[in-house]
């Protein structure tokens, strides 16, 4: 199954740490965060990649034209550095199709971009190029298969440090509560699409906004609510979190560990929801 990434985005709140690069290709460890993703997508055998380039396309493209497999598998070197062979892979049976979307394009019409090619597909994978999670990808598309949606996202509860504070109508503080024990819950990306999605984008539209609200008022979009690990890349903050992760358990690979079935909650969106 094809797997599109959002990969235009100049990630702005990086600014002064990752100014030469698209936010894509911040590093976790060794490998940029876009190589953790696919390595996901990967591991469920999903191995067509389309990256929608933007900012700083050339950086993505230069950095897969000129891949080093020894920065993160095992080789065997010999005769004075003739003779490499590598113990292990990473993407000798990918396939990645680099299309560019314009550098100032939002992500519905980076999506409208790549229409051409998926013909053919009944259905693909999209996401951003700037979370991972350790979701069960099998089990959302399973769920979706047997649903009558056009698109499906993954809702998650928010991370961060900030607080909910509720207070009467004098404006008194009743309660202070982290947001991440509250019952609010956003979009972490990880969509699943039927060709049909095309029918709902207009010229200039973005993608979560008008399309998506046509999918709510026809209840075709699903939601996948999902209480395990999920993290963006959004600030440098987020990239020191990623890194420690990095250096102990990883949720996000997925490829280096048996994926445990979480409880989760899969139900329709409808209007005004």
């Amino acid at each position: 199954m094809k797997v599109v990434l959002f990969c235009g985005g100049s990630g702005m709140r990086l600014r002064g740490y990752a100014d030469d690069v698209p936010k894509p290709m911040v590093t976790i460890g060794t490998r940029p965060i876009l190589w953790h993703l696919m390595k996901y997508y990967a591991h469920f055998g999903h191995k067509d990649f389309i990256i929608c380039l933007g900012y700083k396309g050339n950086v993505i493209k230069d950095y897969f034209l000129h891949y080093d497999e020894s920065v993160s598998n095992d080789f065997v070197w010999s005769q004075g550095g003739k003779n490499v062979q590598y113990l292990n892979r990473d993407m000798d049976d990918w396939t990645i199709t680099f299309v560019e979307t314009g550098a100032n394009t939002n992500i519905g019409q980076r999506f409208k971009a790549i229409e051409p090619y998926v013909q053919g597909e009944e259905m693909f994978l999209a996401n951003y190029g700037d979370g991972l999670s350790d979701v069960p990808l099998p089990a959302m598309l399973d769920t979706f298969r047997e649903s009558n949606a056009v698109a499906s996202l993954l809702l998650v509860q928010p991370t961060g440090s900030f607080d909910i504070v509720h207070t009467d109508v004098g404006g008194k503080v009743r309660e202070i509560c982290p947001l991440s024990r509250t019952d609010i819950w956003i979009n972490g990306g990880f969509f699943i699409m039927s060709n049909k999605i095309f029918q709902y984008i207009q010229p200039g539209e973005e993608l979560v906004r008008e399309p998506f609200q046509r999918l709510i008022d026809n209840q075709t979009l699903l939601a996948y609510k999902y209480p395990g690990f999920w993290q963006c890349m959004d600030t440098f903050k987020d990239k020191q979190h990623l890194e420690e992760l990095n250096q102990n358990a990883a949720p996000w690979k997925v490829w280096n560990q048996i994926v445990k079935q979480s409880s989760n909650t899969l139900e329709l969106v409808s209007a005004g929801s």
